[in-house]
């Protein structure tokens, strides 16, 4: 009887929606449509750490689908050059048409072929989808153009009856001037359209220069999922409030001179910084400190480095400190051989790690108290207690991390994939390794307890036992011993500072890297989260291919691709190439390896496209259908519903709402 009544409730619900049999079985032969057109295509990115002009551009071309579009369409019927120009303008539309109005004299005949050959293409990318959902794409991105739009792409000029009335429209448009608005319109469309779903598979923050301007333009797709990485889940921790996080964020972006992100695009000023570490450290010798790599952006400039040495150096006590409280806070997460501090004898200018003693590059720590080094000096807690504000007061940092706790969880499943930023931690027999932290919870399980306590460190009131370790674990993740998201057994930025042996150096892998060309192991984690079989895969990142050796992205008989190409321009001289994007779509699965991007300006003034080297390596049998996809059996499971609703209405059981007219 409860079961009847649940199900009478969920109809009397389903039919506000749908309040008459015609209304159901309409939406049933649409649904049924929908089910038998090509799947969406999905697209696989990772790593892309602030390189927001790369990823701009690379998002914008489609991973090189829309120049191959242009190519097919118009290959018979423009040159290679003029093909160039339009898939720029597409780009960048706004740009473009700047640059082609300062050498056209007749635009107008140039907006009426431009138009065309836009239409075309936007009829060409949408083929594979119906009208409806075309036109709700349309609503999002045509800037209220999309009524206009949806005339101009279903009243074409092959159409003979309708040719005057699409030239008059043509016309219309370019003598009330609505012409450019129009083509960045277009322009929009044709770039959603391309790419039905996104995935990006961790690491948004950090090396690259402007991660905020990344999350912003993933805040306008309309259909996307995110796996965190460690880089992002460092972020979420400071946004939260954990000074660990916080100092750790910073050394970072201090470490490569990285800071625009923090203090243009996040509006965090570290001035309080700055003046503590030059009046502390300011007989220091922070030779050992001074930034790698080029200045970035437009904070901090060539001549300010000896004090960007110095905030390193703060930052860096501070961090080791903080650090330091956090693993005596939580003895379960097992890291009590990264207590380094008190292992300094300031004497001998030693400092003894694993055991071994091994001499100091830098012994001079004003601030660390020989009995109590893991305390703050007032000075120091000064300054955290000012920053954890400013980073819990940016408005735009906390919208940014609420985007990433909605889109985003530890692992997600999708058509028969896994997804992932690290690894599933093993331990070296080849078992999932059983976290004490989580009270020996492995595998998946432990994925989703790391999921639910990362959520808990930012939605937790502040104040709270809960609140405070769910920040601490968001700091775990981020370098925690075998998390499943830093997948090493420690991150050795102290000995990296201090020390000379390289050896100290060393951050062995998980044992997962170890195994990611084993197929048996592969298929123990896709059974793990109840998956395996033909078509199922492991996708992952984190750790970049070097491509430019020989190493390539697919492992375990295909089973596991790693989607790590370097990106980042820091990890472009090991891999060899800019970045890989994966493509999933109706014939297949393919990887699209991409050239460094060369900057933004000589993309539009030049209409120098990224090139993307594509290889193939799964090819379905037969084209792939919308019902072969998990959106498939969501769909099919509406119809189910919509056709008991249908057969309610037929007995009377529920009464139709129909308005006579």
């Amino acid at each position: 009887m409860q079961g009847y009544l649940e199900n009478e409730k969920y109809l009397l619900e389903l039919a506000k929606s749908y309040p008459s049999r015609s209304s159901v079985l309409s939406e049933i032969i649409n649904l049924n449509a929908i089910l038998n057109l090509p799947k969406g295509t999905e697209h696989f990115m990772s790593d892309i750490h602030g390189e927001h002009e790369a990823y701009l551009h690379i998002r914008r071309n489609a991973s090189g689908v829309i120049r191959k579009k242009v190519d097919v369409l118009f290959a018979k019927s423009i040159t290679a050059r003029e093909r160039a120009e339009l898939a720029t303008l597409i780009y960048y539309p706004e740009e473009k048409l700047d640059e082609i109005k300062d050498r056209t004299q007749d635009m107008r005949d140039w907006y009426a072929i431009t138009l065309e050959r836009l239409l075309a293409l936007c009829r060409f990318v949408s083929s594979k989808y119906t009208r409806s959902k075309v036109n709700k794409c349309l609503e999002k991105v045509a800037g209220g153009y999309d009524h206009v739009i949806d005339e101009l792409l279903n009243n074409g000029n092959e159409e003979k009856n309708k040719i005057s009335y699409y030239d008059s429209l043509i016309e219309t448009i370019i003598d009330t001037g609505a012409q450019e608005e129009l083509i960045v319109a277009i322009c929009s469309a044709i770039k959603s359209l391309v790419i039905d779903h996104l995935h990006i598979v961790g690491d948004i923050f950090d090396r690259g220069a402007r991660a905020d301007i990344i999350v912003d333009e993933l805040m306008k797709e309309a259909s996307l999922d995110i796996q965190w990485g460690n880089h992002d889940v460092l972020w979420m921790g400071a946004a939260a409030g954990s000074r660990t996080c916080i100092a750790t964020v910073l050394n970072n972006s201090i470490t490569y001179k990285n800071l625009d992100v923090v203090e243009i695009g996040y509006g965090i000023s570290l001035r309080p910084l700055s003046l503590f570490a030059s009046e502390e450290y300011k007989n220091s010798d922070v030779s050992g400190y001074m930034p790698k790599g080029d200045t970035k952006g437009d904070f901090l400039k060539q001549d300010d480095d000896v004090l960007i040495a110095r905030m390193h150096k703060a930052i860096s006590v501070i961090q080791f400190k903080l650090e330091g409280q956090t693993i005596l806070r939580n003895p379960s997460f097992g890291m009590e051989e990264r207590l380094l501090l008190d292992k300094i004898d300031f004497d001998k200018k030693t400092v003894v790690i694993e055991g071994r003693e091994y001499p100091l590059r830098d012994s001079d720590f004003p601030t660390v108290d020989r009995n109590n080094p893991y305390a703050l000096t007032e000075a120091e807690a000064r300054v955290m207690h000012y920053l954890k504000n400013a980073f819990m007061r940016s408005e735009k940092l906390h919208r940014h991390v609420a985007f990433l706790f909605e889109k985003g969880e530890m692992y997600t499943i999708l058509n028969k994939n896994l997804l992932f930023h690290g690894c599933i931690p093993l331990d070296k027999s080849g078992e999932f390794i059983k976290f004490d932290c989580a009270g020996g919870l492995s595998g998946r399980a432990f994925m989703d307890y790391c999921d639910r306590v990362a959520r808990q460190g930012f939605f937790a009131k502040e104040g709270t036992k809960e609140r405070q370790y769910g920040k601490d674990f968001l700091w775990f993740l981020w370098c925690g011993k075998n998390s499943p998201l830093c997948a090493r057994e420690k991150i050795t930025t102290f000995e990296r500072l201090y020390v000379d042996d390289e050896k100290t150096w060393a951050e062995p892998k998980n044992t997962y890297y170890n195994s990611w060309n084993d197929e048996a192991m592969a298929d123990k984690i896709l059974a793990e989260f109840s998956l395996g079989g033909q078509g199922s895969h492991i996708i992952n990142g984190h750790i970049p291919i070097k491509s430019k050796k020989g190493e390539a992205p697919v492992k375990a008989g295909g089973k596991l691709i790693v989607i790590d190409g370097g990106f980042c321009q820091a990890y472009q001289p090991t891999t060899g190439i800019g970045g890989y994007t994966l493509i999933y779509n109706a014939e297949g699965i393919r990887i699209s390896a991409h050239e460094p991007f060369r900057g933004r300006i000589n993309a539009i003034k030049n209409n120098v496209d990224i090139i993307s080297d594509t290889v193939v390596f799964e090819n379905s049998a037969e084209k792939i259908l919308v019902k072969d996809t998990d959106q498939g059996a969501e769909i099919q499971r509406r119809i189910e519903d919509l056709t008991l609703l249908g057969k309610a209405y037929e007995t009377g059981r529920i009464k139709e709402r129909t308005i006579l007219k």
